[in-house]
């Protein structure tokens, strides 16, 4: 339950950053030309679509925590996803990502907004809660976070029960944003797109010092070794006789 709420709170505090990130793409939803309860029943799927890609990378992101959790990876993998959520902010903010070696990632992101602005141009409610899964795939540093948390999961279903409830959580600000995002100005969108580098960075770095291992309560504690051996020497009792083994057995 702990989790759940991290997750919700994650996704409603940081959604403030969606108002500079996606806030542009709520504010062009085609819902104007509806009646009011076509506007709220529009912008309700076009939120929906967003959670379900969430989830779905909850879900991806889960499986992969999984199997360094079962590997008994965890302190690797906490210092992996820092560097990772470090990398991704330099390549997002950076003009890193114009090298060849990432043009795969550039050519997916203008695909999908090639096909983001096709969608824009339909006509029907359906179409929103596609602009919303497409919406979940753009580049992010929130959602960079809420995967994150995903991974450190360590399981597929929990992983995407985080993003589930991290997508909810998001919902409140993007629905306020869709209907008042005019009273919302460019210079105070500028300001919160300015501030999440600094608050995935300090993440960042959190989660790196938590894999170090120091032992420091609650910021670095020490991570539990896991072992599979089995010791099969025990003491003589009154209840038992003394079990043998062979030096090679014994641990």
């Amino acid at each position: 339950m702990e989790v759940l709420i991290a997750a919700i709170s994650l996704g409603l505090l940081g959604s403030f950053h969606c108002i500079g990130m996606c806030g542009p793409i709520a504010l062009a939803l085609p819902v104007h030309q509806y009646s009011p309860l076509k506007k709220y029943l529009g912008i309700l799927l076009y939120n929906l679509g967003r959670v379900y890609t969430y989830t779905v990378l909850g879900l991806v992101f889960g499986l992969l925590g999984q199997s360094f959790f079962l590997g008994g990876f965890q302190q690797a993998l906490s210092i992996t996803i820092g560097i990772l959520l470090l990398l991704s902010i330099i390549f997002t903010y950076t003009k890193w990502f114009n090298t060849p070696h990432f043009s795969f990632i550039y050519k997916f992101i203008n695909s999908v907004k090639n096909q983001l602005g096709k969608l824009f141009n339909k006509k029907g409610l359906h179409f929103l809660f596609l602009i919303g899964v497409l919406n979940g795939l753009l580049p992010c540093g929130l959602v960079y976070l809420g995967i994150a948390g995903a991974i450190a999961t360590g399981n597929y279903f929990s992983g995407a029960q985080f993003m589930l409830f991290f997508g909810i959580g998001t919902i409140p600000v993007m629905y306020a944003v869709a209907f008042f995002g005019q009273f919302i100005t460019l210079k105070f969108r500028n300001h919160i797109r300015q501030a999440m580098p600094i608050v995935v960075s300090i993440m960042a770095v959190l989660l790196i010092v938590r894999g170090l291992n120091l032992g420091i309560p609650y910021l670095s504690p020490e991570f539990e070794k896991q072992t599979h051996k089995i010791s099969c020497c025990e003491k003589n009792t009154q209840d038992k006789p003394l079990i043998k083994c062979s030096p090679k057995n014994c641990h």
